[in-house]
C-alpha cells in the first residue's frame, strides 16, 4: 500500500482561481499555509495533528482543555496539552469562565513554556458548557467577556505568546454577539479572531452563515479573521475566502477521517487543481498510520486502537467495505488484528467520488440553548451570575 497521492483534477476544475492568500500572521507567529485545524474533543490529539501535518501545512490546535483542570494539573489535562517534538507550533485551546482561573492557566502555559499559541474557546455549544455560562453563551455578558479576555491577553503577551479567540454568531438569531465580541477582542489586543458562522441554538445543524463572517471581516480590517463552518473540501475553502475575504480558514468536521484534506487545502490556496483522490488501499495506509501515531501518543497499543475505532466510519465513507469488516475494524485491539483486516480490502478499489465527500460526523438538529437562569435578561452580570461563575469551572478536560 502507498500513501494517498495528489491527482490532477484540472478537468473537473478548469476555472480554478489562484488566490495567493498570504501567510497568516498571529503576533510573532507566521503560518505559511493559512489553514487552522479546529479543536475537536477526542479527535485532535497529537496523533491526528501530526497525521494532518504530514499532508499539508497549517496551524494544528489541540483538544480544548479547561483552565481549572490545567491549573490543578490533572493527568488528563496534562496529556491533552502534550505535544510531540515533531509539532512545529504548540497550539492549545483553553476553556474557562472565571477570569482569575483563566489568568492562572495562561500564566502556567507561558511561564512553563508549554505553548507557542493560545486560543480561548467562546464557540462551544455543548449544553454542559453553556449552562454554566461558558463557551458560546459567554460573549452575551460583555463585562465578563471583557474581563476574561483582558486577563488572558495580559498573561499571554507578557511571554510574547499570541492569543486568539474562537466565537460564534451568537446565542440565537435574536441574541447575536459576534460583532461586539470581535470589537472588544480587537480593542483588548487579541492577535486573531475565528468565527463559526452558526449560533449556539444551531449547534452544527443547518448551513453556516458565511455572510456573518464577511461582516466581521469588514468590521475588523485591522486584525486577522479566520472563517469556520461548512468547509468539507478545498473548493469550499476557496469559496469562503472569495465570499468573505477572511485571512484563513478553519476546518473541523470536514477533516474527520480525511487528513489529506490539508494537502488539498494547501494546493488550492496555492492555485493548484491537484487533489487527493485515494484508492481504498491508500485510505487503509492512512488509517494504519493513524493507528501507529495513536499508539505512540497513548503509549499503549490497546488504548491507541480503542481510540481509533471511532474513526472507522469517517475514513471508509463511500468506499466498498463489507459490513463484517467494518464491524470488526470497530472492535480492533491489536495491530496484528488491524493488519489482518486491512489485508482483506480490495487495495485497488478506486476513489468513489461524491460518495466519499461532504459532511462528516453528526450535524444534529437545532435546539434551545441551555443557559443559566435569567442569562438573557441583561448583557451584564448580576450578583447571582457572579456567584455562579466563581464555582462554575468544569473539572474535566477535552470539551
Amino acid at each position: 500500500m502507498t500513501a494517498p497521492h495528489p491527482v490532477n483534477s484540472s478537468e473537473e476544475a478548469p476555472d480554478a482561481v489562484k488566490l495567493n492568500l498570504p501567510p497568516l500572521k498571529l503576533g510573532k507567529l507566521t503560518i505559511d499555509t493559512p489553514v487552522v485545524l479546529s479543536p475537536m474533543a477526542g479527535i485532535t490529539n497529537s496523533a491526528f495533528r501530526r497525521l494532518c501535518a504530514e499532508y499539508g501545512g497549517g496551524l494544528y490546535v489541540c483538544e480544548m482543555v479547561t483552565s481549572r483542570a490545567l491549573v490543578e494539573r490533572t493527568p488528563e489535562s496534562m496529556r491533552i496539552i502534550k505535544h510531540s517534538p515533531e509539532e512545529a507550533v504548540r497550539s492549545i485551546q483553553l476553556y474557562g469562565v472565571e477570569p482569575n482561573t483563566v489568568r492562572a492557566a495562561v500564566r502556567m502555559l507561558v511561564e512553563e513554556d508549554r505553548a507557542d499559541h493560545i486560543d480561548l474557546n467562546f464557540g462551544c455549544p455543548a449544553p454542559k458548557v453553556t449552562r454554566k455560562g461558558g463557551g458560546s453563551a459567554l460573549p452575551w455578558k460583555t463585562d465578563l467577556y471583557r474581563e476574561l479576555v483582558a486577563a488572558a491577553v495580559q498573561e499571554a503577551h507578557r511571554g510574547q505568546i499570541p492569543l486568539t479567540v474562537k466565537i460564534r454568531k451568537g446565542i440565537d438569531d435574536d441574541h447575536l454577539t459576534a460583532l461586539e465580541a470581535g470589537k472588544i477582542s480587537r480593542d483588548l489586543g487579541v492577535d486573531g479572531i475565528a468565527l463559526h458562522g452558526r449560533t449556539t441554538s444551531q449547534h452544527y445543524a443547518g448551513q453556516a452563515d458565511w455572510s456573518a463572517i464577511a461582516a466581521l471581516r469588514e468590521a475588523l480590517p485591522d486584525i486577522p479573521v479566520i472563517g469556520n463552518g461548512d468547509i468539507f473540501s478545498a473548493e469550499d475553502a476557496v469559496a469562503m475566502v472569495e465570499q468573505t475575504g477572511v485571512d484563513a480558514v478553519q476546518i473541523g468536521r470536514g477533516c474527520q477521517g480525511k487528513p489529506w484534506l490539508f494537502g488539498d487545502l494547501q494546493a488550492a490556496l496555492n492555485g493548484s487543481t491537484e487533489r487527493f483522490h485515494p484508492s481504498l488501499g491508500e485510505v487503509a495506509t492512512a488509517f494504519r498510520r493513524h493507528a501507529e501515531l495513536l499508539i505512540e501518543h497513548f503509549e499503549d497499543e490497546f488504548r491507541g486502537l480503542q481510540d481509533l475505532r471511532k474513526h472507522v466510519a469517517w475514513y471508509f465513507k463511500g468506499y466498498q467495505v463489507g459490513g463484517d469488516v467494518r464491524a470488526a475494524l470497530a472492535r480492533i485491539s491489536t495491530l496484528e488484528e488491524l493488519d489482518s483486516l486491512l489485508a482483506q480490502l480490495d487495495q485497488e478499489a478506486p476513489y468513489p467520488g461524491r460518495a466519499a465527500e461532504g459532511s462528516r460526523g453528526r450535524a444534529g438538529s437545532a435546539k434551545r440553548p441551555h443557559l443559566p437562569q435569567d442569562w438573557l435578561d441583561s448583557r451584564l452580570m448580576n450578583e447571582g451570575h457572579k456567584a455562579m461563575i466563581s464555582h462554575a469551572e468544569l473539572d474535566i478536560s477535552g470539551g
